[in-house]
Formats: C-alpha cells, sequence, structure tokens
C-alpha cells in the first residue's frame, strides 16, 4: 500500500494506489491519518512529483486499541466517501486517530470487489457495496495533530489501472 500527500488550497489532498480495491481504500484512511499529523516526515525518496509531498506520519510509539468499521454504500466511490467519513466521524467520537487501516469490500451480490470471475453485480436498487474494517486507534492527546474537517467529492477519482487501484480525495482542513 502506498499515498501520497498533494498540496492543495485550503484543503490537501491524498492520492493512493492498492493492488486491490481494498488495499486502496486502506492507503487513502493512511493518507488521512498523515493528513491528521502536524509532524509529517518526508519519506527517504522525497518528493515523488510536482506539488507532492511523499511522506509518512510521524507517530509516537504507543499502543493503541483497535476499533471494528462497517459501512455500505450505493457505490464504490459512495463507500470511500462514507468510510472516510466514518474515520472522522470516529476520530472526533473516541479522541483518536485511526492509523493501520485495514479493510475488506464485498460487490453487491457477495464477493470480493476485485472478483470479476465472482457473482454478478446484483442490479437491484437496494444492492450496496460493503466494507469492514479494523484500525488501531492512537489517542489524539499523545499526538501533535491538525483537525481534519471533513471529506470531499470535490475531485474525487477512483480509477483501476493495470497494476490495481488509483484513489484521489480531497479533504477539507
Amino acid at each position: 500500500m502506498a499515498f501520497e500527500l498533494r498540496e492543495h488550497t485550503a484543503d490537501i489532498a491524498v492520492e493512493a494506489t492498492g493492488s486491490d480495491l481494498s488495499a486502496a481504500f486502506g492507503s487513502v484512511a493512511d493518507g488521512l491519518a498523515a493528513a491528521s499529523c502536524d509532524d509529517v516526515a518526508e519519506s527517504a525518496a522525497g518528493s515523488t512529483g510536482e506539488g507532492s509531498v511523499g511522506a509518512e506520519p510521524v507517530l509516537p510509539e504507543i499502543d493503541g486499541e483497535t476499533f471494528e468499521v462497517s459501512v455500505t454504500a450505493e457505490s464504490p466511490e459512495a463507500l470511500l466517501f462514507d468510510y472516510l467519513d466514518q474515520l472522522i466521524y470516529e476520530r472526533d467520537v473516541r479522541s483518536v486517530l485511526p492509523v493501520d487501516n485495514r479493510v475488506r469490500i464485498e460487490r453487491p451480490g457477495g464477493g470480493d470487489a476485485d472478483d470479476s470471475a465472482g457473482t454478478a453485480v446484483d442490479t437491484d436498487d437496494e444492492a450496496e457495496w460493503s466494507l469492514s474494517g479494523t484500525y488501531r486507534g492512537l489517542p489524539l492527546a499523545e499526538i501533535d495533530a491538525r483537525e481534519v474537517k471533513a471529506v470531499t467529492y470535490s475531485e474525487m477519482r477512483l480509477e483501476r489501472t493495470e497494476t490495481g487501484w488509483v484513489a484521489y480525495v480531497v479533504f477539507d482542513v
């Protein structure tokens, strides 16, 4: 999994990749954690492109409780939005920074999101994509954090590529 923080006026954008859709979602969530940290160290590779920052959050060596998260939505893009919105909500309610994000996504009608040989996508209007996952919550009191206020649909992209998935999400800070 990999992500990059991208500079964006009055907001911050995360561009993330993953070998499959679940990994890409986890990478975006890890990017959200990095965007929430005041201290972000540039990676050994340095800048990865114009306006980008190859970064990892500087987090204290503390344990955190593991939490579960579950979200459903009508499309992969809506699922990504709702998942990130849920993580921001969890941060606010539990006073923790969600890190080490792991997710599993299922298509409508069942089956792995990337399994093209699986069950056909259900065209029923009630059918939804589903996500179940876990994250480790680091107490905000232990972290130099800034507030990421919300996830936005502005410029959101979720694309399948030859090597996996790419997601681009803008957050209001």
